[in-house]
């Protein structure tokens, strides 16, 4: 009896000592291994810093890999799996619990290389993912942002992102989406709403992602001071948006800008009919893009006659939306016109600089006396109000 309990009390302590001696080991590698691999992560991340370690598009056997928001680490494991750039999928999800790297996986592409570790992959996996910088120019249409989009190699469905641009519903968290009139002879909704600006995309961005992105920017530069004016002036805030496209389209000189904005504004307050006929050559030249005509510094004969609510030597007031996408320069024109200015005609010089004038009579002799800087094609109509500067 009493060798069998010391038979049983040495396999015990053989146990606990097996256990011990483990689990010691096991410290000791746990330790080791974090530091090294604290080593490796500070190593990577000086070469990450000093662009000694670059991987994108154009590193050899790159792999892109594509993080969706709501992405588990399951479903990132499951996507580098196929990818071939791990063979383990559980060791993966346990080693991004063990590693803290859980959670931290930023949504948006990234690239891979096979010979990367898994502990290397979940490093870089928490970086900022590969972004694409695009810079829209004041002024610009929307299908010239659809060029620079596909230019840059952003993978979208162009169906789809014009789909996005006609559903307002999806944007109805910016007031300024949710209080554009439905007006079914609009080219598309959002037009004018894309600010022009400098952006960083994902290369993999959804068609809701492109716009949301303009949007957030347009949003931050409508000041609540800009719906105030905008309600005095007895507009919406969408049509001041429309004006100030027209402005833009004019001029590029901030002055002008100012002036032709108060042309504008006493054309559309006058009571007589005849002069409530913007007359703008920008409107035209939108007409003539969309045909892929060029464009022309004052509107022909058969221009006049284009049957369109944009066509704004036929139709009165302003075109059903906006035709560009303005400045915040331009913006702030249509908001404050220049002050006590009773002009309403204006025409290029040719030097990027615009003429005013009160009567048709002053209009006529200005455009004659700059007609000959436009350029030698054009067909000048000498009842329009203006002369487009290009």
């Amino acid at each position: 009896m009493f060798s069998r309990k010391v038979s049983i009390a040495l396999r015990v302590l053989i146990v606990v000592t097996a256990l011990i001696v483990c689990g010691v080991i096991g410290v000791f590698l746990g330790y080791n291994y974090v530091i090294s691999q604290n080593t490796r992560f500070k190593t990577l991340e000086k070469n990450i810093a000093t662009k000694e370690l670059v991987i994108n598009q154009d590193t050899p056997g790159a792999v892109m890999i594509v993080i969706r928001s709501g992405d588990t680490t399951s479903d990132i494991a499951d996507k580098l799996k196929k990818a071939g750039l791990i063979k383990n999928t559980m060791t993966f999800s346990i080693m991004s619990k063990f590693n803290g790297f859980d959670g931290g996986y930023l949504a948006g592409t990234h690239f891979l290389t096979p010979e990367l570790t898994y502990d290397e992959m979940m490093y870089l996996l928490c970086q900022e993912p590969e972004v694409v910088r695009i810079t829209f120019p004041e002024g610009i249409t929307y299908r010239e942002v659809k060029l620079k989009l596909k230019e840059k190699g952003l993978a979208f469905d162009e169906k789809h992102l014009d789909e996005c641009m006609n559903s307002p519903n999806l944007f109805v968290d910016y007031p300024f989406v949710s209080a554009i009139a439905a007006n079914e002879n609009r080219d598309y909704i959002l037009s004018g709403y894309l600010f022009p600006d400098t952006y960083d995309f994902d290369m993999n961005a959804s068609e809701e992602e492109i716009i949301a992105t303009f949007l957030r920017n347009m949003n931050s530069k409508l000041y609540d001071e800009f719906y105030e004016r905008a309600q005095k002036l007895g507009m919406t805030m969408d049509e001041v948006m429309t004006l100030a496209s027209l402005i833009q389209k004019e001029t590029t000189d901030k002055t002008d800008m100012l002036f032709i904005s108060a042309v504008f504004h006493n054309r559309l307050k006058s009571e007589d009919p005849d002069m409530q006929f913007l007359g703008s050559d920008a409107s035209i030249n939108y007409l003539r893009e969309l045909e892929g005509m060029s464009h022309v510094w004052a509107a022909s004969a058969s221009d006049l006659e284009w049957d369109s609510p944009y066509n704004t030597y036929k139709y009165r007031g302003l075109p059903p939306g906006p035709i560009c996408m303005p400045s915040l320069d331009a913006i702030q024109a249509a908001l404050y016109p220049e002050p006590n200015c009773n002009f309403m005609y204006f025409c290029a010089k040719g030097d990027g600089r615009t003429a005013f004038a009160v009567t048709k009579e002053e209009h006529e002799a200005n455009v004659e006396k700059y007609k000959d800087n436009w350029n030698d094609n054009a067909v000048i109509d000498d009842e329009g109000p203006t002369g487009d500067e290009g």
